[in-house]
């Protein structure tokens, strides 16, 4: 019997047990976050202090390593998963509290393309980094996005396309955007394997992501710059 199983986590102080979450966040153990969740809303910490210190602090370590390549999709996934556990406690409690949001996201694949791993890790990892996200799906023709835009009302639009053939398409809703004075009112960013920087600029994203931790942090950056705009 290894020490690890002798862990209670009840016994824990609470910085002891937001690490034990980081570890546990790490490796993907969904019981043992809803576990640790619960024991500090018990101990009196605010749902969004949860969010941040424990849940989105375990997901930042999962997100470099990921970037790092030490850490790979499936582990991922797994860290996500164990994350939404404790989200789904905490998501009825931040509404009530009306804690600050990061900020909001519609994301989806573009129209001819229906591959969704990459995209479910970045909505996997927004929610991660305290982002409200809202998934369209696959193969989203323009109309999906412009009717996601309008009821969402989000800071960010993100696409993903994982063929050279459909990453067109992405110029079609930026150029749509611009087209009805939308463009302005949205962060664009898009990713997928066959993209680069340069494609980026080409068809007038805000930014090319690498991957879901290259996006969390770019969202993060241009969310707290629009903010600051608004505020001056």
């Amino acid at each position: 019997m290894s020490e690890e199983e002798d862990i209670v986590l009840s016994e824990l102080n609470d910085d002891e047990l937001v690490e034990q979450m980081f570890d546990d966040l790490y490796d993907g153990l969904k019981e043992e976050i809803e576990e640790g969740v619960n024991i500090l809303l018990e101990r009196g910490w605010t749902p969004y202090d949860i969010l941040t210190k424990a849940l989105v602090g375990g997901m930042t370590v999962v997100g470099h390593d990921f970037r790092d390549g030490i850490l790979f999709v499936p582990e991922v996934l797994l860290a996500a998963n164990a994350m939404k556990g404790g989200m789904s406690i905490l998501k009825p409690l931040l509404a009530e509290t009306g804690a600050p949001r990061v900020g909001k996201m519609v994301i989806g694949t573009v129209k001819g393309d229906i591959h969704d791993i990459g995209k479910n890790l970045v909505s996997m990892m927004m929610e991660g980094a305290g982002f409200e996200v809202v998934d369209i799906g696959i193969n989203n023709p323009v109309e999906n996005y412009l009717e996601a835009l309008e009821t969402e009302q989000p800071d960010i639009l993100g696409m993903s396309a994982l063929l050279t053939t459909t990453m067109p398409y992405m110029k079609v809703v930026i150029d749509t955007l611009v087209e009805q004075g939308l463009r302005e009112d949205y962060i664009v960013l898009v990713g997928g394997a066959p993209l680069n920087e340069e494609f980026g600029k080409a068809i007038g994203a805000d930014a090319y992501c690498r991957d879901a931790a290259v996006a969390v942090e770019t969202a993060k950056d241009f969310v707290s710059r629009k903010h600051n705009q608004l505020a001056g």
